[in-house]
């Protein structure tokens, strides 16, 4: 058995030891990799029995270890990967990742310690997996990385090729040309630089899904700089109207975290008031969690457990009225959805297993569009009929 771990945050590590001690008690015989495999010794301190462990992005050396443990048997369907390779995911939709690690150094993260700087993959060859996905029928694209947004910076915006043109190794050109697969194209973790606004209007022209899933992390300019994130909630907020101006059905998901060590009630207030004028269609919110080598973890006046978690609550309860309001206005529309199962599906403002849902009663085939009119809605999902 493989288990890829995660190191970001202490819930993330139990989840991960906890996952490799079912393992070994399943059949004993386990390999680990990923995040938590690059801190040294930390696995085999906790599980001794396991076979081998590798860092994160390192297939070749997973392969290695399960090769030494069991020798190879011929097998069609795995010696001949199809131009795809194989998707863990359902057939109509899939990850396209851009490039690896991060060049920014936030005060509560440890992604660069254990991914590495940034690495974009070359353009052409971003393209090619996204034109061998398309053929081989996927219909939803959502393009990711721990940065999307500064794609192609440490290549400088290399000129790459595809389909015999020059295409730069930007995410604007990275946006226009998957715009002509003619699939639904979806961006994850943008960070707000000023250049973003320049995808927006790609948005408008229908080239890309109207989505921007941008981590906003704070609106108190204090804590903010703390965390060393950019941006004041105020220069956020007149982002936000000119997103929405040039593309009125934009949908935006945002993260946030409570109880920043130093975070005052205030200061807490002043998020909850950045929400009210936002008007985010989809939020995320976690308690602030002590990674081990965060620099966060050096500063003052640490926000107890218990406030951490009520101060979450209620960044949730606003938020949960805020989304009810929003979804509430889709009422009478008739919106296009992605179908993922019998009866539910995905509007545009949808992305796979952390947003809403749309159900819906009419029978239409799992992977393909249908048109549902939206007859009533909730919290988070929308309920509606085939058209």
């Amino acid at each position: 058995m493989i288990v890829n771990t995660c190191g970001f945050i202490d819930a993330a590590v139990a989840e991960s030891l906890a996952t490799i001690g079912e393992a070994l008690a399943e059949n004993g015989k386990v390999v680990v990799t990923g995040c938590l495999g690059a801190k040294e010794g930390f696995i085999k301190k906790a599980h001794p029995s396991v076979l081998a462990v590798t860092g994160p992005h390192d297939s070749a050396a997973v392969m290695d270890a399960v090769h030494t443990h069991l020798p190879k048997p011929h097998d069609p369907y795995t010696d001949l990967i199809p131009d795809i390779g194989v998707k863990l995911t359902p057939r109509h939709y899939a990850y396209l990742k851009i490039s690896e690690g991060c060049n920014h150094r936030c005060s509560f993260c440890v992604i660069p310690s254990l991914r590495g700087d940034l690495a974009s993959r070359p353009i052409g060859e971003v393209m090619l997996e996204a034109e061998n996905l398309v053929k081989a029928g996927v219909k939803e694209l959502l393009v990711i990385a721990q940065d999307t947004s500064a794609y192609g910076v440490d290549l400088k915006y290399r000129t790459g090729f595809w389909g015999g043109r020059p295409v730069k190794t930007k995410m604007l050109d990275l946006c226009k040309t998957l715009g002509e697969l003619g699939v639904w194209v979806r961006l994850h973790y943008v960070y707000p630089y000023p250049h973003v606004d320049d995808v927006v209007p790609l948005m408008a022209e229908g080239k890309i899904l109207p989505y921007l899933d941008v981590p906003f992390q704070h609106a108190s300019s204090r804590i903010l700089k703390l965390m060393k994130r950019p941006a004041r909630a105020e220069n956020v907020l007149a982002r936000i109207r000119g997103w929405r101006k040039i593309c009125p059905q934009i949908a935006l998901r945002s993260t946030f975290i409570t109880g920043f060590p130093g975070e005052t009630e205030a200061e807490f207030s002043e998020l909850l008031e950045f929400l009210k004028e936002a008007q985010l269609d989809r939020v995320g919110c976690f308690a602030y969690s002590p990674v081990a080598g965060a620099a966060a973890n050096a500063l003052p006046d640490a926000v107890p457990d218990k406030v951490r978690e009520e101060r979450r609550g209620r960044l949730m309860q606003a938020q949960a009225a805020i989304s009810a309001a929003r979804l509430k206005a889709q009422i009478g529309r008739t919106l296009k959805v992605i179908v993922d199962e019998p009866g539910l599906g995905r509007s545009s403002a949808d992305a796979p297993e952390i947003d809403g849902v749309v159900r819906f009663k009419g029978r239409a085939r799992v992977g393909e569009f249908a048109a549902v009119l939206i007859e009533r809605s909730g919290e988070h999902d929308l309920h509606g009929r085939l058209q």
